[in-house]
């Protein structure tokens, strides 16, 4: 294995779960992942972090998925803690191997800033949704400031070599309109005690129509 493939598969998930679970970022968690029911299927769950958040008496099925075995290795181990029948996969988010309208919820947090395709894998949650389901997201991104965004620029290659493909300049919710979802609830800010070009947050739900 060389260097670059180990890095891949053991320290990046490493890295990610720790950055992922910061105080900033599990707050912003709280906020979205309660909101969850019926059939839930959570996009790059590896790690596990957002599985002790879902209030086990609204859901009535869970679902992940994620590219990283080591991350799937700690999203497992966290099911088996919660103690529920989860069924959880590896894969992509341009490609995601459930079925057509098969659940009620979605749930993306700190997942569009990585993937390959934001907008093909924005329109594999909507395929997966069931005709009024719900997507729950809560995401970092683009932020509105010039100066902010010039810094963005500047860091994003280095920063998506060392941390999996993370992006730094990608729209949230605009993205997610232009996938064809209804925004129902949205708010932003910046996250306190985060540096600013890592701290633009976006969150909220949104609907299929």
């Amino acid at each position: 294995m060389g260097f670059a493939n180990w890095y891949e598969e053991q320290v990046v998930p490493r890295f990610i779960k720790c950055a992922c679970s910061a105080p900033a970022v599990m707050a912003l968690r709280e906020k979205i992942v309660p909101l969850a029911s019926g059939a839930v299927f959570e996009i790059g769950c590896g790690g596990g972090i957002n599985q002790p958040l879902y209030d086990a008496a609204r859901i009535t099925a869970y679902a992940g998925m994620d590219p990283s075995g080591k991350g799937l290795d700690f999203a497992r181990a966290a099911a088996a803690g919660k103690g529920w029948q989860a069924d959880i996969r590896q894969g992509f988010g341009e490609a995601i191997p459930f079925e057509d309208d098969r659940f009620d919820c979605v749930v993306c947090t700190f997942t569009l800033c990585s993937v390959t395709d934001q907008a093909q894998t924005l329109k594999e949650l909507r395929r997966v949704l069931k005709p009024g389901g719900r997507l729950l997201f809560g995401e970092h991104g683009r932020a509105p400031d010039a100066g902010v965004q010039k810094w963005q620029d500047r860091i994003e290659p280095v920063w998506k070599r060392l941390a999996g493909g993370c992006h730094l300049t990608r729209p949230v919710t605009a993205a997610i309109a232009a996938a064809g979802f209804d925004i129902a609830a949205h708010d932003a800010r910046y996250a306190p005690q985060t540096p600013r070009f890592a701290g633009w947050m976006e969150w909220g739900s949104a609907i299929k129509g």
